[in-house]
């Protein structure tokens, strides 16, 4: 028998009581249950987000939130401003010219954050500039981006919006929405929400809201201000994905009762541990700097395949992480550590990681890395 044990940086591990509720016989989504299920939903959601704005509820990926975010608040010919420091940043780009945006690309060196004073002065030399596209939290090289410190930046410029990628750092660590003044803020399902892949959340400002007036690019799904004037009714435009919103229900009501202060905590805590053992067992980290709290990327040592650390974990001991992306495919593996986790899933993480290396013909220390977490999840 061979126990599968889910450290992907998404999906992520969903709590048994969560698929419980998602399991509960299927309501109809004109119902009154189901209205006065998502008005809940949608109120929890705005404690999550930490926002007064409406949080605007899809069926779909992460990515679905984002195409979104592009297609309603620029028109074909706007310009936008694109911080490209791994895999999702690039998408942003590639969402921005789908819709005829016009790309200013920030380029970021993989494993490094974007520098604030780099985005003020694009946004200085260039003041046509109408929305500035960041991750919180790069899931290709477990980067955390400053996006406090851009968001004091952008609202400075009346006619840009700051659009930030929180699909891995919501209920991570701490996104003020309001108090930092971001304008669009989106996350998906399967992180650390610890709901299977299929929803997509999505805040927005009033100055946001504003320029959705004036857009001029077309949107039928993912029309924001159509999807608003059904949830403020607590209905949505199309079919929503009911079992999920069920689910969704559980976990807001588990984040609630830890609280989003203890939540912040203990993932800051298990990253800690995460990035503390993997250097005891003498391993390096990919981030040169602002390492994500959602994930941990590793270096492959030399002369070890990274592909086959990756293969060997989940093949050998049944636990699925993550391997490098375009040129990093083969320099590192990631491990997550947001939403349904514990303590022991950092040392089983680790434990296992030796044990593969040690099988690979790796100089390691059984044990130097797990022993390390140990002292540190003890303190």
């Amino acid at each position: 028998m061979l126990k599968r044990y889910l450290l992907a940086p998404g999906p992520t591990p969903v709590p048994p009581e969560v698929l419980l509720a998602m399991a509960k016989p299927i309501i109809h989504h004109r119902a009154p249950e189901f209205a006065q299920i998502f008005g809940e939903v949608r109120e929890d959601l705005k404690w999550l987000f930490q926002t007064t704005n409406d949080v605007l509820i899809f069926a779909s990926s992460g990515t679905g939130g984002m195409e979104g975010a592009v297609s309603n608040f620029l028109s074909p010919g706007d310009k936008a401003l694109v911080v490209n420091g791994g895999k999702f940043g690039e998408r942003w780009g590639k969402l921005c010219k789908t819709f005829g945006v016009q790309v200013i690309e920030l380029k970021v060196e993989w494993g490094h954050a974007v520098n604030p004073q780099a985005v003020a002065d694009a946004l200085k030399k260039d003041p046509s500039i109408k929305a500035v596209f960041v991750q919180a939290s790069e899931t290709s090289t477990g980067v955390a981006h400053p996006t406090k410190a851009l968001a004091e930046i952008v609202k400075l410029h009346d006619g840009t919006i700051l659009v930030v990628d929180a699909i891995t750092a919501l209920g991570v660590f701490d996104i003020q929405t309001d108090a930092w003044g971001i304008d669009v803020v989106i996350t998906g399902s399967q992180k650390a929400l610890m709901l299977p892949p299929g929803l997509a959340f999505v805040s927005v400002s009033e100055k946001a809201w504003q320029m959705a007036d004036k857009t001029k690019n077309a949107a039928f799904y993912f029309n924001f201000k159509k999807e608003r004037e059904s949830q403020v009714k607590n209905q949505t435009a199309y079919t929503p994905a009911v079992s999920m919103i069920l689910g969704l229900q559980e976990v807001l009501r588990m984040l609630k009762a830890e609280g989003l202060e203890n939540v912040f905590l203990r993932q800051t805590r298990l990253a800690h541990a995460m990035r503390e053992g993997a250097k005891a067992a003498g391993l390096s980290l990919f981030p040169k700097e602002s390492p994500s709290d959602a994930l941990t990327a590793i270096c492959s040592p030399d002369g070890v395949d990274g592909q086959a650390i990756y293969k060997n974990l989940r093949v050998q001991y049944g636990m699925t992480a993550a391997g490098g992306q375009d040129h990093l495919k083969g320099k590192i593996f990631r491990l997550s550590h947001m939403g349904y986790m514990d303590s022991f899933d950092v040392i089983t993480a680790l434990a296992a990681v030796e044990m593969v290396l040690k099988g690979l013909g790796h100089s390691v220390k059984l044990g130097s890395g797990v022993a390390k977490a140990q002292e540190l999840l003890m303190a």
